[in-house]
């Protein structure tokens, strides 16, 4: 629990009442390698920060499963429309390796939000979360296949030292054959 109230505290620093609260509604998980966390079709209940393991986001196109994202350690995730509106999933997260995490419900998000701390934090988290996304998608566009994985490695070494070739490889849009050469070249 000392990860995610670090995390949370280096946001918005929390009062003691407010952490009480944090620990006991956050409540630790593990999923298996391979184990669905979100499931497409489903509501999403559950925001979780992963304490440690390997998470990847997904979808199916025509049969064929197509990376969108893969997050480490200390990270918040969940299927951010499915879990806000409570509507059906259209993406899935799967553990890439045992994973540890600590979810929130959806019920029990609504009682925290009612702390003013804790209210404060989840602001200034979307709001810088968002603010990187919308970054991250204009770049992210203009950069060839090359120039994505490079900018992964300088900027997200975690996934590519963690995360297995295939997924990498969906990740930036190319084969696993196309990202081989890619990465033969830059060594």
């Amino acid at each position: 629990m000392n990860e995610l109230l670090a995390f949370i505290n280096s946001f918005q620093t929390m009062d003691l009442e407010t952490e009480k609260m944090i620990k006991n509604l956050f409540k630790e998980q593990i999923f298996k390698k391979n184990e669905l966390i979100i499931t497409e079709g489903e509501i999403c209940s559950k925001l979780y920060f992963i304490k440690s393991g390997l998470v990847r986001r997904f979808f199916f196109n025509d049969g064929e499963d197509l990376t969108e994202w893969i997050y480490t350690d200390h990270q918040f995730i969940t299927s951010l429309s499915s879990f806000f509106e409570q509507k059906p999933s259209f993406e899935l997260f799967q553990a890439c390796e045992e994973t540890i995490v600590y979810s929130l419900s959806y019920h029990d998000e609504q009682i925290l939000l009612e702390y003013p701390l804790f209210s404060k934090f989840y602001t200034k988290m979307l709001r810088y979360y968002l603010s990187k996304l919308n970054e991250f998608h204009h770049l992210y566009k203009s950069m060839n296949a090359q120039d994505k994985y490079l900018y992964l490695l300088r900027s997200f070494p975690h996934i590519i030292a963690k995360a297995k070739l295939k997924h990498i490889a969906s990740l930036i849009g190319v084969s696993q054959e196309t990202l081989s050469r890619i990465r033969a070249s830059i060594n």
